[in-house]
């Protein structure tokens, strides 16, 4: 039987990339969301190749997500695998300057929702006795840097509950890792600059950036290795990249 892999933010970049990667090597999915539209081109073109469920809903929404995950029967009533993907990045002010509501938003969906979602799939897993949960993090949740206040300090939030995560489900057999990747050429900086397009390209000028396909990849290897094997964190970041701050382009 194929094992199923739930994952969230799966309409763009990484989740997206992740879903196609899945489908590719016979992994079920129920693919989440908040763009409905994205959501059923999705599925029909991956219904091809496996089992997909679509859930539209928003992570920030405690509700909805626990009542579209009630909704789940059969098949994908058995999460084998649990990719929290759904993050983004709001503005990139100084702290004396920062939007309250960019801050309420990266808070939401980048902790909030993490939480939301996992607490909503665990008791599924500890009743399987076994399960993976990936959290996608950041090298924004290993180290800071200017202007980055808010949604450095969601990441290393992420940072914490995986390896608070993994504690406290050892006694249940539940594999927890985190991936947290440097620059990827996403949507990611159309929303932290609010579709200011200039803005959002010149983050990736210069360098070979990451590509959403990259991290998909590095998701896939991890939970394929034996179940003896959990590869509990993990920083990846382009050729280019030292740190967040540290970029060699060749302008």
């Amino acid at each position: 039987m194929n094992k199923t892999a739930l994952i969230t933010g799966a309409t763009s970049g990484i989740g997206r990339a992740t879903a196609f990667l899945f489908a590719d090597n016979g992994i079920d999915l129920i693919i989440c969301g908040r763009r409905n539209e994205r959501l059923d081109k999705m599925q029909l073109a991956l219904s091809e190749k496996v089992k997909v469920h679509s859930l539209c809903f928003d992570i920030r929404d405690k509700n909805a997500v626990r009542d579209k995950i009630n909704t789940l029967s059969g098949t994908f009533n058995k999460i084998d695998i649990l990719i929290n993907n759904a993050g983004n990045a709001h503005g990139l002010d100084s702290i004396e300057n920062g939007n309250i509501e960019d801050w309420d938003a990266m808070i939401d969906i980048n902790v909030k929702g993490l939480l939301y979602i996992s607490k909503a799939i665990i008791p599924k897993m500890i009743t399987n006795g076994s399960g993976h949960i990936i959290n996608i993090g950041s090298t924004a949740g290993k180290e800071v840097y200017p202007n980055g206040n808010v949604y450095c300090a969601s990441k290393h939030a992420v940072d914490a509950l995986n390896q608070g995560m993994r504690i406290d489900l050892n006694k249940y057999g539940i594999r927890v890792g985190a991936v947290n990747p440097g620059l990827v050429e996403t949507e990611f900086s159309d929303v932290r600059f609010k579709g200011d397009t200039e803005k959002a390209e010149n983050v990736y000028k210069g360098f070979q950036p990451l590509k959403p396909k990259d991290i998909a990849d590095i998701i896939h290897f991890t939970v394929t290795r034996p179940y003896h094997v959990n590869i509990a964190d993990m920083v990846v970041m382009p050729t280019a990249q030292a740190s967040s701050t540290i970029v060699k382009k060749e302008l």
